[in-house]
């Protein structure tokens, strides 16, 4: 039946037609539009078009542009329509709802006289008659509520009866201070509302300089590029030039501009008390990915540096949203890193002071440190309630650490090598054990520089050490022997970390035994150092021994293999695999797909606020004399050492997880076993507990894609995702640009495994190796992160080995950082291991824009429904006494991987991006 829209044809009795195919219809008879009656030959012209169009009667809509037909042949102009148009506003804590100035006031009074947002309305269609667009609807939005945290702001606005559907909208914010805009919906439509999902800012037109460019939003349909409504295409072609800016002058806070940079603003040359000048990460000499470009004065002693002054420019849809609670986590970094760390400082007498014994390390967690007045009493109590506690009768503050699950669970788990090896599978950093495949291991650097290639463990010592259950050949062929391989990458920093004060460093390889019960023996640690100042290369095997020296030499080479590790944790595969990866993805997605774009829509949750946390880290994380490089092995050298990983290491299809695991030797493909993998240790809480997450991200990811990539052509004729893909591998990763492993994007295969890889890096890897941080290294004799003394074999005097004999605690206390470095990097993990009130986790709420398509919807609703099911699988292989890798006395169940979590501290919690 055909039934037309009553605000714009008025029916009368209907009568019977036939399209000449034998199918049925019913007209209305007379016609009226509005209250004019058609002449007898509209009727006829209805039927004629019914006739010559067979499946017109068979759609509503089809009908409806029948009578829009009838009526423009006879000369008649359509009704217009009145939509309501509702503005939904964010509170914001400094923005245009701030209480405070006179500003306020002029807003306030434009909110009276409903001046205070201006919509311009955009048709999706073109004018049939010229081809060009149509005009632009305007209209004011005058404030009508406030709830909570929210503003409503209302308006009718009137469209022509031909304006066709809108597709897109201008608003200018008339006051000011910017506004935080959730959403935008105009109703008033037989088909339903249109949606706009803004969760954006706009910038006061009073504070942008002219030109002024007023803010763009579009629908919450999705087009290719190919499938843009001709009406929108210059939208959407503009929007994206804008985006990209022009590569010039410097970056103004506000600004939405998305551009590339090399790392060269991490030192800082013009300081003259510090040696802070770093060498420019990015380019041959020094590989690296790109940063967001700021465009900041070059630094007066060095013109390849920019200077680090006033603020680090993210765009503006970058930065944390301050409708978040003061809880959120980044915030809180951003006031740890600049209030607290500096204020460490003066709570300590001598910041080369170590710990006189084990109790003081413990007083951390009962007593605490007390700290000097502050100007703002109580501010700390508010912002971190787990760290400062107030003392009774006094006004002090008090840092008192929390209690680690893991120490909680059993206070000397730290001791154990049961535990030690148990880490390298489920603890903070399981993503670098490798299989050893050959034998003897060798060195593959310059022998004539860093001495002897050959590693200094023999099979000998390895059969010694499994008492004659296998030789290494049948222990390799068998796949059990297992390797923490530091050697030749740290190797080259060793000379240069050894010149630096208080610290020292060793390249190291460490050996691990499979055991018939799927757990891992530590066999041996080789420690290495090169031949520096004519001294020969020197490096020693240390085992695990049953009597008390051995044994205590061992406990010291553990802890510098662990410093090792953490260093290598921390900048490798935290820093540099998610956070730096992932930077370009999200410079090049905003560059070259439109916000329509199906693919921007599918990966904007998983890239909210990584650019912000990116450029704190660069202001007080990863910089020259920062958190890392003061309290991290290799000091000042860490970033140099994260260049020298991406140049040699890093590869985007091995950041896959099962491509990961195949690397390292860790599973092998086997299309019989779960996810097509075979695991080599079955009991690998990391991968089992991956793999599945990874499967959940895969299956979702494809049926997005494939719901709007039919063919390998629609892969192909996208030029928005090709240009997308192009420039991350070009520019964003351009450094690696030649090498032949990158994935190629022809088929929707391709996308699934590119989106897929990237979701998985930003959710599953990077919540792996970041919220189990202070469970595991918050009581750092487990992780220590530097060490500050040799180990006492390294050409010991007479003094030093009596020493280390008669006080063999104090040798391993003197190796562990200080008093000032371990509380500050506890204070820092305890603050990137918490999970907001407000954190949004993988699968846990729905983008407006997919839940409008309802087989997006329904694949998203089966997505969330997977990630629930892990959760008791989780729960399920925790409790399982034989998986001795998750199960046992003091053991932490492992839960890095369980999709969500409350508030808090607490060693689970997948979100969505890269946030802290």
């Amino acid at each position: 039946m055909l039934k037309p829209q009553v605000h714009r044809l008025r029916p009368k009795p209907y009568c019977s037609g036939s399209d000449g195919g034998g199918a049925h219809f019913l007209l209305p008879k007379p016609f009226l539009l509005g209250n004019t009656p058609l002449p007898v030959h509209a009727s006829s012209l209805a039927t004629k078009t019914l006739r010559t169009k067979n499946n017109s009667i068979r759609h509503k809509t089809s009908g409806t542009n029948v009578i829009k037909a009838i009526a423009t042949s006879v000369g008649v102009a359509e009704q217009s329509v009145k939509v309501k148009a509702v503005v939904t506003v964010k509170q914001t804590v400094g923005g245009f709802l701030s209480t405070i100035g006179l500003e306020r006031g002029l807003d306030d009074f434009s909110d009276l006289f409903g001046k205070s947002l201006r919509l311009e309305l955009a048709s999706a269609a073109l004018d049939a008659k010229t081809g060009s667009e149509k005009a632009m609807i305007q209209g004011y939005v005058h404030r009508t509520s406030k709830e909570e945290d929210e503003v409503k702001y209302e308006a009718e606005i009137e469209l022509p009866g031909d304006f066709g559907e809108v597709g897109a909208l201008y608003v200018e914010n008339e006051h000011h201070n910017e506004m935080f805009i959730k959403d935008i919906v105009l109703d008033g439509f037989l088909n339903g509302p249109v949606v706009f999902t803004c969760n954006s800012w706009v910038q006061s037109k009073h504070d942008v300089d002219e030109p002024y460019e007023k803010r763009l939003f579009f629908t919450n349909k999705s087009y290719l590029p190919s499938q843009t409504p001709d009406g929108l295409k210059r939208f959407r072609e503009e929007e994206l030039a804008l985006l990209r800016g022009n590569g010039e002058g410097e970056r103004k806070k506000g600004e939405r501009i998305y551009d590339y940079d090399v790392y060269n603003d991490l030192g800082d040359p013009d300081d003259e008390d510090s040696d802070l000048a770093r060498p420019v990460l990015g380019g041959k000499q020094q590989p690296y990915p790109r940063r967001c470009r700021t465009g900041r004065p070059p630094s007066k002693k060095d013109p390849n540096s920019e200077t680090r002054s006033g603020d680090f420019y993210v765009p503006r849809d970058e930065e944390f949203s301050e409708v978040k609670q003061l809880t959120f986590s980044a915030k809180t970094v951003y006031s740890v890193l600049h209030a607290l760390v500096p204020s460490l400082g003066t709570a300590f007498v001598d910041p080369e002071l170590g710990f006189p014994h084990f109790t003081s390390i413990d007083s951390l967690f009962d007593e605490g440190i007390y700290f000097p007045p502050l100007k703002q009493q109580g501010f700390w109590r508010t912002l971190l309630p787990r760290l400062f506690k107030s003392i009774a009768d006094t006004a002090d503050d008090v840092l008192r650490f929390e209690p680690p699950q893991t120490m909680d669970r059993d206070k000397f788990f730290w001791f154990r090598d049961e535990e030690f090896a148990r880490q390298t599978l489920a603890g903070l950093h399981p993503c670098a054990l490798q299989l050893v495949t050959e034998w003897p291991l060798k060195s593959t650097l310059d022998p004539k520089v860093y001495g002897p290639p050959e590693s200094a463990i023999t099979k000998e010592m390895i059969e010694c050490e499994i008492k004659g259950f296998m030789t290494v050949d049948e222990a390799i062929e068998q796949k059990k022997l297992f390797i923490l391989d530091y050697h030749d990458l740290i190797l080259p920093f060793v000379q240069q970390v050894r010149q630096l004060k208080g610290t020292t460093l060793y390249a190291s390889r460490t050996i691990f035994f499979l055991t018939h019960d799927g757990t891992l023996r530590p066999l041996a640690i080789e420690l290495t150092c090169p031949p520096i100042d004519g001294k020969l290369q020197w490096k020693q095997v240390y085992k695990p021994a049953w009597y008390s020296t051995g044994l205590w030499l061992w406990r010291v080479a553990k802890a510098h293999v662990l410093a090792v590790d953490s260093g290598y944790h921390q900048l490798i595969s935290h820093w540099l695999r998610t956070h730096c990866a992932t930077e370009p993805y999200i410079i090049a997605a905003n560059r070259q797909l439109s916000a329509m774009h199906p693919i921007y829509r599918l990966l904007l949750p998983h890239f909210r606020y990584t650019m912000e946390i990116n450029a704190l880290a660069r202001q007080a994380l990863i910089n020259g004399g920062g958190i890392i490089e003061t309290s991290f092995s290799p000091g000042k050298y860490s970033l140099l050492l994260s260049s020298v990983v991406y140049d040699k290491l890093w590869r985007f299809d091995h950041e896959a997880l099962p491509k990961d695991l195949i690397n390292r030797g860790m599973a092998v493909e086997d299309p019989s076993a779960p996810h097509g993998l075979k695991l080599t240790i079955e009991d690998y809480p990391y991968a089992n507990d991956g793999l599945i997450l990874w499967d959940i991200i895969k299956e979702w990811v494809s049926e997005y894609v494939n719901h709007y990539y039919g063919s390998p052509d629609s892969i192909v004729s996208d030029e928005e995702l090709q240009a997308w893909w192009s420039e991350i591998r070009n520019v964003g990763h351009g450094d690696k640009k030649d090498e032949s492993w990158w994935p190629e994007l022809k088929t929707p295969k391709d996308l699934v495994e590119i989106v897929t890889t990237m979701v998985w890096v930003a959710s599953g890897h990077h919540a792996a190796v970041n919220f189990g941080q202070y469970a595991y290294a918050g009581y750092f004799p487990n992780r220590p992160t530097i060490t500050r003394s040799k180990m006492p074999t390294e050409d010991p005097t007479e003094e030093s080995w009596k020493f280390f004999l008669r006080k063999p605690e104090l040798a391993l206390l003197t190796t562990y950082p200080t008093q000032i470095q371990a509380t500050r990097v506890m204070a820092v993990l305890d603050v990137l291991s918490n999970h907001s009130p407000d954190e949004e986790y993988l699968g846990q709420a729905i983008e407006a824009p997919w839940e409008e398509d309802p087989i997006i919807k329904g694949a998203f609703e089966k997505f969330s429904g997977r990630l629930k099911e892990l959760e008791g699988i989780i729960d399920q292989r925790n409790a399982e006494e034989k998986l001795k890798n998750r199960n046992g006395a003091g053991v932490v169940p492992y839960e890095l991987l369980k999709p969500c979590s409350e508030p808090g501290v607490t060693g689970k919690g997948v979100p969505y991006s890269i946030s802290i």
